[in-house]
């Protein structure tokens, strides 16, 4: 049997804006309100429900959950911190270890406080100072019920949606960028976005400061709790290539582009790294890919190529999120498993992984796209937030309760 290390962590992952709902004073809800994207509103009320579904989470015998904690409810206002909202992540964290379920908490998933996103975000000089301080309150109140924290989430996906596609907010679009995206309705993009070459600039500058963000929120945490594990969690898209040598150079470019830009800005500054994966693209392909609700490539054995990718950096890894959206639930069950067997084979060939998270627990709010697409192992119905879980749920239970590919 292909078994996983002893004490290997399996579980679900969530973000707070997409799962919570409730959450109006940020850049996203705003731009709700000028329908630039969907509106988020109640979402899954896991706010209200999160007892119920970690209860869900511990039948299906999870031990670990990666979550997110929402900035805009902890720092409404800048430099002043909301002492309610702190003592709801605590009631939070303080039932997931009721449940014998490990914490993974991510400090910032996307969405911004109106107060830092209309002043710049991460444009301004001094937003590693910003994202330092609201990091090292949010581990000091929180860190007796967590140990392992991520400072960020998927930081280049952020980045390039946000200053190169103007799909997301800020709304920037490089004027070169072919900005498409695919939605509920078809393909589309964001008329309004703001359109030339300047986006570009400012992209790379957001980026740099991202990673300047991540370092001191390093260094803060560290003063406030030196034992907190402190991660980034990087989304990896595997950038592959046929026999030609040409595509091969394009493959290295974008991996290099896409991945290692950022990891080597950074990895002097984590003890360990989440890996996101759900992209694998060839250069030069023929194949004619089965594709998953979202028209991405069916490839989750290709976790693999993302997890070798991240281990040369010689840190623990965890996989942050992998997942895909199938609304009929036909093909989620196979998914996991290659995508298990994909992570075991990486272990064998020396890559330090110590956890697996799916994503996602349950159907959420997947940003421009709205509620259409289904990621969930629990189908949420959004007349009544009636949870169901789904058949491959149990499949990945067996996995878990094996330790093992299945």
């Amino acid at each position: 049997m292909k078994t996983f290390p002893e004490g290997f962590y399996w579980g679900a992952a969530t973000a707070a804006y997409q799962v919570e709902g409730g959450i109006d004073n940020t850049d996203w809800a705003k731009a709700a309100t000028e329908d630039r994207v969907p509106h988020c509103g109640l979402a899954c009320d896991h706010f209200n429900r999160y007892e119920a579904d970690f209860d869900i989470a511990k039948d299906l015998g999870h031990t670990a959950h990666r979550l997110s904690v929402e900035w805009a409810r902890i720092e409404p206002v800048e430099g002043e911190f909301n002492h309610e909202a702190i003592g709801h992540y605590r009631n939070v964290l303080q039932a997931l270890k009721e449940r014998n379920i490990k914490p993974f908490v991510t400090l910032w998933h996307f969405t911004l406080p109106l107060w830092f996103s209309e002043s710049g975000s991460f444009e301004r000089a001094d937003s590693p100072e910003i994202f330092a301080r609201y990091s090292a309150f949010v581990v000091k109140e929180l860190g007796d019920l967590c140990d392992h924290f991520s400072t960020m989430n998927e930081p280049n996906v952020f980045g390039s949606n946000g200053w190169l596609r103007g799909s997301w907010p800020p709304f920037k679009r490089f004027a070169v960028t072919d900005m498409v995206s695919i939605t509920n309705s078809g393909r589309m993009h964001d008329s309004k976005a703001s359109k030339g070459f300047k986006p570009f600039f400012t992209y790379l500058k957001v980026m740099k400061n991202l990673a300047l963000s991540h370092n001191e929120a390093y260094k803060s945490i560290k003063k406030v709790s030196p034992s907190t594990e402190v991660s980034v969690v990087k989304h990896v898209i595997v950038f592959a290539a046929n026999w030609n040598p040409i595509n091969k150079l394009k493959a290295a470019i974008a991996n290099y582009s896409w991945t290692s830009v950022f990891m080597n800005r950074v990895i002097d500054h984590t003890d360990s790294i989440g890996l996101n994966y759900y992209f694998y693209t060839q250069f030069g392909d023929t194949k004619q890919w089965k594709k998953t609700d979202m028209d991405w490539n069916f490839a989750p054995e290709h976790i693999y190529d993302a997890l070798m990718r991240l281990s040369k950096y010689k840190k623990p890894l965890f996989v942050s999120e992998g997942g895909l959206a199938d609304a009929d639930d036909s093909d989620r069950a196979e998914y996991i498993q290659k995508q298990v067997a994909g992570t075991w084979r990486a272990i064998q060939d020396g890559a330090d992984v110590r956890g697996h998270l799916y994503w996602s627990l349950m159907d959420n709010y997947e940003w421009a796209l709205g509620f259409g697409m289904r990621f969930g192992l629990i189908e949420i119905d959004y007349e009544t937030l009636k949870r169901t879980v789904r058949p491959s749920a149990y499949v990945y239970k067996e996995i878990i309760e094996r330790n093992a590919v299945v």
